[in-house]
């Protein structure tokens, strides 16, 4: 039985001022497929946490996890920030946007105690400091004011957006890894940082979007 095909053109995306959290993740996966591979480079980063709280300890993990683990997710996110805002940022901004958004994240992985909720709560206030700094010329203290602007025009956006991305990730990344252990014959462990690798980029890049809309707000 065949299916009659539609012609019907996609209906266009709102602009980032009027942006809905579903079209937030639709522009994310789009912009994903169409930098694929670059964008798998961002899923190594939580792919490495995902493979080492594995084998660590929980005091070890509760150490690692603001530093090391901090240090990995910002630089994915600055390179996020990078492809979906078409940047070219000199390497003074970029090592700056990535130490100030290291900073900022420090708190986050302890907020995870209370689970994800607060977490996200936090970051929503203050993550966009990390596209502030690649994309405006202001110095630390005015992009952290900067960024408590943009999140405060629009909170709720954010702070949805955030989750609803989180809740794709986690989703997908459950689903993919059961795909690939059942399908390819993997290791669970394996499986899971494949999965990792594939579809964690999603909440790096829509977390970069936010920026855009928020902006947009703002104006």
């Amino acid at each position: 039985m065949s299916y009659p095909r539609s012609n019907e053109p996609r209906p266009a995306a709102l602009p980032p001022e009027t942006r809905t959290v579903g079209q937030v993740i639709a522009e994310s996966i789009r912009i994903y497929g169409e930098n694929f591979v670059r964008c798998l480079v961002i899923g190594i980063p939580p792919a490495l946490l995902t493979l080492g709280g594995e084998h660590l300890s929980r005091v070890a993990s509760l150490v690692l996890t603001p530093t090391v683990g901090g240090a990995l997710l910002t630089a994915a996110y600055v390179y996020a920030c990078i492809i979906v805002l078409r940047l070219h940022p000199t390497r003074e901004r970029i090592v700056l946007a990535w130490v100030v958004g290291w900073l900022v994240f420090i708190p986050a992985p302890f907020l995870l105690i209370g689970f994800i909720l607060p977490a996200l709560v936090y970051l929503a206030a203050f993550g966009l400091v990390v596209p502030v700094l690649l994309v405006e010329p202001l110095g630390v203290r005015a992009a952290l004011r900067r960024a408590w602007q943009l999140a405060r025009a629009d909170y709720i956006h954010v702070l949805g957006s955030l989750a609803a991305l989180a809740i794709v990730v986690l989703l997908c990344q459950g689903v993919l890894a059961f795909i690939l252990r059942g399908a390819a014959d993997q290791a669970l462990e394996a499986a899971i940082v494949i999965a990792s690798v594939i579809i964690s980029p999603l909440i790096f890049l829509g977390a970069s979007l936010l920026y855009v809309d928020q902006a947009a707000r703002v104006e």
